[in-house]
């Protein structure tokens, strides 16, 4: 099955606007078997499913994992 290269996750936030977080697809692959999608930095990871549900995965210790509103499909450049 194709998967996108890239995700919008979107966070809320307290502020005006929402946090928008973009990950990457990566060569791993999740406890479902699905992609696992991380950002540049390496910090936010996710594991995104076909029917774009997504599991928030902890990258190092004491994170208090946020769940995001919405999971956006990037389209490729």
């Amino acid at each position: 099955m194709e998967y996108p290269e890239a995700f919008e996750l979107v966070f809320q936030s307290s502020a005006v606007a929402d946090d928008v977080v973009v990950v990457r697809r990566t060569a791993a692959a999740g406890a479902g078997g699905f992609p696992v999608y991380e950002d540049e930095t390496g910090i936010v990871r996710a594991e995104i499913s076909d029917r774009g549900e997504v599991r928030m995965m902890a990258s190092g210790g004491h994170q208090e994992i946020g769940v995001p509103l919405l999971a956006r499909a990037l389209k490729p450049f």
